[in-house]
């Protein structure tokens, strides 16, 4: 009998409870984040894998969960696939990074929609200028990098 996956709705709980500590740059809840980044993966035709990933895109990177949880949770490989590509490690090159985001099914869709909410003007606006600045630039590159434009 193949083991139950955890539906999405159960997945945005956790994500939130993961990460209900933590804010973003500007100060705001980190959860609403995690919620553009769905939306966004949702909005562009993203399969519910892709979907699950974008809640948890960033729950590695930022220690909300670990990998070892990761690798053994209730989820689709493919989700577990996606989160690991986009999921930057300590010193990595960017070139690199971009490489297995762009080397797994599904990662680049769910990448778009990250940075496309972290470039956001809106969220940018509540910066000082040279994070502001600092950050295009970061987002710029990856999107280059992507073959994003």
């Amino acid at each position: 009998m193949a083991a139950q996956v955890m539906g999405l709705d159960e997945i945005a709980e956790l994500a939130a409870r993961a990460h209900r500590e933590q804010v973003d740059k500007a100060g705001r809840p980190y959860v609403e984040h995690l919620a553009a980044v769905a939306a966004g993966v949702r909005d562009r035709g993203g399969s519910e894998a892709q979907i699950a990933a974008a809640w948890l895109h960033d729950s590695v990177e930022d220690g909300a969960v670990t990998e070892q949880w990761l690798r053994q949770a209730p989820l689709l490989a493919e989700t577990k696939d996606i989160v690991l590509a986009v999921t930057k490690r300590p010193g990595e090159e960017p070139a690199e990074y971009a490489a297995r985001i762009l080397e797994t099914p599904g990662a680049l869709l769910v990448k778009e929609a990250d940075l496309t909410h972290n470039a956001d003007p809106r969220r940018l606006a509540a910066l000082d200028a040279a994070t502001q600045e600092r950050l295009a630039r970061k987002y710029a590159r990856m999107r280059e990098l992507l073959g994003l434009g």
